[in-house]
């Protein structure tokens, strides 16, 4: 492990954290550990003592944090503006460089680590069920080529809880998870709604030197309207994943997002089993707001939310907005473009240029949805475009590839070639399967049903292992 002389977060000082006592457990069982992302990060030879230490009852990492520390910030939750926000049921445990980019920092931090002083009414803790949901939501993510935090660690901890969303009691766990930044959107609204200048540029600075170091040397007056533009390339980006992915995340408040690109915290995340735009993840959402297909104009919004933010901090003329909407409007081009890219390199195709590439992407979702195909199926029946067709016509499926859109649809893949390596992977025994490696809403309660009734891990750890096997297969794991 490469450690800084002292962990980043520590320059900030006074005014954005609070030192927290970690909730300590009463029986602590050991239910999940990612060894491919601790060997990464060099903590793979720990003991099942020292993981336990560490992860669990949450004892310093050497030449680290000497305690853990809840983050302050604000946001909007559903587009409504709450300040009473911050670090409620979670710490940043760790900080360190990545040994295999070494300008990278990475942080370690929690959920369900116990009660701190923005938990406001809760008890700071994390079901279990909740702690499996994202174990399995960040590895489905990593394997599609999202770019997202990696679920590190999770114990299940021996306490019993009260929860209206869920059969109660139910059982509790702490989570460990590997992040990029835990600087979110809502870390610079607190410091703009508290008019306190001097921390927002303190915030800024720490933002750029850390995680976009190749704007630290233009002049200061640039770096806020710079710093909007790159984090929303980043977030065009991310979106643009989730939605070749088939993912929906549920609750896209500006507290939920980061500054470097980076998918976390899964809550009523879903897949989608068919091609919806109005498909929502959460029963609260009742509007809508964080459907499938409204994904990247809530982004945009929340995007535009830090921008207004680093308003006080800017120096311009009379319309300082100017600039920032400039910086803001990179976003629609980026995600138009990335959101090709991602659907062509899931299907293994190579790219035959902008304007045929777009054609085809329109092709393809115009059959999603004349079709109601399976999201998960059509990519794998798919995969490698016409290359594909004798097997894609075999599929469960099959009955759906016929009409004017399959049709359409067709004739545009035989303007392409699968990429070399899709050639090749076309003859692994997991295109010979019949179904994909899916995980959609009934396979996740699947596997909590056997461990909520009878303790039985197999199923999800066969899932883990599917989803591993696949992501390998694609080339995606450890991204």
């Amino acid at each position: 492990m490469k450690y800084l002389p002292q962990p980043a977060i520590l320059e900030l000082g006074d005014g954005f954290y609070d030192e927290v006592e970690p909730a300590k457990f009463p029986n602590l069982k050991l239910r999940f550990r990612n060894q491919e992302w601790a060997a990464r990060v060099g903590l793979g030879d720990l003991t099942p003592e020292e993981w336990e230490r560490h992860f669990a009852r949450f004892e310093p990492l050497p030449q680290n944090l000497p305690k853990p520390l809840a983050l302050r910030y604000h946001g909007h939750q559903f587009q409504s503006y709450n300040p009473e926000l911050g670090d409620g049921r979670g710490f940043l445990f760790a900080q360190f460089l990545d040994p295999k980019e070494p300008r990278r920092l990475l942080d370690l931090g929690t959920k369900g680590s116990g009660q701190t002083p923005w938990s406001r009414s809760g008890d700071g803790r994390l079901t279990l069920k909740g702690a499996v949901r994202e174990v399995l939501a960040t590895e489905m993510l990593e394997a599609l080529g999202v770019y997202t935090s990696k679920t590190f660690s999770v114990f299940e901890t021996g306490e019993s809880l009260q929860r209206h969303d869920e059969p109660s009691p139910t059982r509790a766990g702490v989570l460990v998870r590997l992040n990029h930044s835990h600087i979110r959107f809502g870390t610079f609204q607190r410091y703009a709604f508290l008019q306190d200048t001097g921390r927002l540029r303190a915030l800024l600075n720490y933002s750029i030197r850390h995680y976009y170091p190749e704007l630290a040397e233009i002049p200061d007056e640039e770096k806020p309207v710079a710093f909007v533009r790159e984090v929303s390339l980043r977030a065009a980006d991310l979106c643009a994943q989730w939605m070749t992915a088939g993912f929906v995340h549920g609750v896209l408040n500006t507290d939920n997002m980061n500054i470097t690109g980076e998918s976390f915290d899964y809550g009523p995340y879903r897949f989608l089993p068919k091609y919806d735009p109005e498909f929502t993840a959460a029963y609260f959402d009742q509007t809508g707001l964080y459907a499938f297909g409204r994904q990247s104009e809530a982004v945009l919004w929340n995007l535009e939310q830090l921008a207004t933010s680093l308003l006080p901090i800017l120096d311009a003329d009379e319309t300082p907005q100017e600039p920032l909407i400039e910086a803001l409007q990179m976003f629609a081009p980026r995600f138009n473009e990335t959101i090709v890219k991602k659907l062509l390199e899931r299907l293994g195709l190579s790219s035959r240029g902008t304007e045929i590439d777009d054609q085809l992407f329109i092709a393809v979702f115009n059959f999603f949805g004349a079709s109601q195909v399976s999201y998960p199926q059509f990519f794998h029946d798919w995969y490698g475009g016409r290359a594909s067709r004798d097997r894609a016509l075999k599929s469960p499926e099959a009955d759906l590839y016929k009409g004017e859109h399959f049709d359409v649809m067709l004739e545009r893949f035989e303007a392409y070639e699968p990429t070399p390596e899709a050639s090749s992977r076309l003859s692994d025994d997991y295109f010979k399967r019949l179904k994909p490696c899916s995980l959609l809403i009934d396979e996740i309660e699947w596997i909590w049903d056997a461990i909520a009734k009878v303790d039985d891990w197999s199923r999800f750890e066969k899932k883990v292992e599917d989803i591993r096997e696949m992501g390998r297969l694609y080339g995606r794991r450890q991204i």
